[in-house]
C-alpha cells in the first residue's frame, strides 16, 4: 500500500509539473496574438477564482463531515501571501516579453537556490556542505543554460531582473503555502491565496494599462519606467474566452490541485525532485511549440540544475538510518 501510495504521489506530482510548465509558452502565444501583460493575468486569475469557487462549491456540498473554515487572522496572513503568487506570475510573464521562454524558465528555477538561503536566515544557520555544492552546482547550470559563455542568444537585462525577480515571489510563495493554515482545505486555501494576489494583478492592469487612459499623472508617472505605450488602450475581453480558460486551468487550478494530492504520498524531497520536471517540459515546449533556439550547451545545463535539484533533496545516512529504524 505504501509503494502504491508514492506512486501514486509520484505521478500527481510528475503531472502537475508538467502541466505548470507549459504555462509560458501559452504565454507567449498569447503575446504573439496581441494581448497585453495585464491581460493575460488578469483573464488567468479571474477564471482561477471562478473554477475554485466552484470546485469548493461541490467540495462543500458533497463532503462528509464539516470543513475546517479560516479565522480572521489567517485570512488576512493568506491574502499577504497570495500577494507573491501575483507577484510570481506577474513578474514570470514580464520577463517572457524580452527573454525566450527557456531562458526564464531557468531564471525562475533560480527559486532552488533562493529558499537555501531563505531557510538558512530564518533557522539561523548555514547550510549544510551537499546544500552549498548544490547551490554552486545550480549556478555553473545556469551559466550553460542561459548561455552566457558563448553569448549565441541575446539576453535582454529587463528580462532577466524580472526572471530572477519572479524566482524571488516564487520562493517567498512556497515558504508561505507550505507553513500557513495547513488544516484548510486546498481550494478553501487556494481561493484566499489567489484572492490576494488578484490584488496584485489588479492594481497592475490599472497602473500600466487602464489607468494611464483616463489620468495624465498616471500616465507621465509610468513613463517613467517604459516608453513603450502600445499596451495603454482599454481591456480586450476576447482574452477570456481565447486563452484565459487555458492559462487558468493550467496556471491556477490543475497544479495546485495535483500538487496537494501528490506532495503528501510522494514525500517533500521526492516530491521535490519529481516537479523539477517543469523545467525540461517548459523547455521542449517552448522549442516544438515556439521554435525557440536551444543549444546542446543550454541542454547540458538544465541537466546540471535538475542534478542539483536530485542532489540537494537526497535523504542523508542519519535519516536513512530513522527510516530503517522505524
Amino acid at each position: 500500500m505504501k509503494k502504491k501510495n508514492i506512486l501514486k504521489g509520484v505521478l500527481f506530482v510528475g503531472i502537475g509539473a508538467s502541466i505548470y510548465g507549459m504555462l509560458a509558452t501559452f504565454v507567449k502565444m498569447a503575446y504573439h496574438d496581441g494581448y497585453t501583460t495585464s491581460e493575460v493575468t488578469t483573464s488567468q486569475f479571474l477564471m482561477g477564482l471562478i473554477g475554485l469557487l466552484i470546485l469548493n462549491f461541490i467540495q462543500t456540498i458533497t463532503s462528509k463531515q464539516k470543513l475546517s473554515s479560516p479565522s480572521f487572522k489567517e485570512i488576512k496572513m493568506l491574502m499577504i501571501a497570495g500577494t507573491s503568487l501575483g507577484c510570481t506570475s506577474l513578474f514570470y510573464y514580464i520577463a517572457v516579453q524580452y527573454i525566450n521562454v527557456s531562458i526564464a524558465i531557468v531564471l525562475l528555477m533560480q527559486s532552488v537556490w533562493f529558499s537555501v538561503v531563505v531557510e538558512s536566515i530564518i533557522a539561523k544557520k548555514l547550510p549544510n556542505a551537499r546544500k552549498v555544492i548544490s547551490v554552486i552546482i545550480v549556478l555553473a547550470g545556469t551559466i550553460l543554460a542561459t548561455n552566457l559563455i558563448n553569448m549565441d542568444i541575446e539576453l535582454d537585462w529587463h528580462g532577466i531582473f524580472w526572471g530572477l525577480m519572479a524566482a524571488a515571489s516564487y520562493t517567498m510563495t512556497m515558504f508561505t503555502s507550505n507553513t500557513l493554515a495547513t488544516h484548510l482545505p486546498v481550494f478553501r486555501k487556494s481561493i484566499i491565496m489567489l484572492c490576494g494576489g488578484a490584488v496584485v494583478v489588479l492594481a497592475f492592469l490599472f497602473f500600466a494599462q487602464i489607468g494611464p487612459m483616463y489620468f495624465d499623472g498616471l500616465k507621465s508617472l509610468y513613463l517613467n519606467f517604459t516608453e513603450n505605450t502600445e499596451h495603454i488602450h482599454s481591456f480586450n475581453y476576447s482574452i477570456f474566452w481565447t486563452y484565459g480558460f487555458v492559462l487558468a486551468l493550467f496556471g491556477t487550478i490543475i497544479p495546485p490541485i495535483l500538487f496537494n494530492i501528490g506532495f503528501p504520498n510522494a514525500g517533500l524531497g521526492l516530491g521535490s525532485i519529481v516537479s523539477s520536471l517543469e523545467l525540461p517540459v517548459s523547455v521542449t515546449m517552448a522549442f516544438v511549440l515556439l521554435g525557440e533556439k536551444v543549444l546542446l550547451i543550454q541542454w547540458a545545463g538544465i541537466v546540471l540544475i535538475l542534478f542539483a535539484i536530485v542532489l540537494m533533496n537526497l535523504p542523508s545516512k542519519k535519516e536513512m538510518k530513522l527510516v530503517e529504524a522505524a
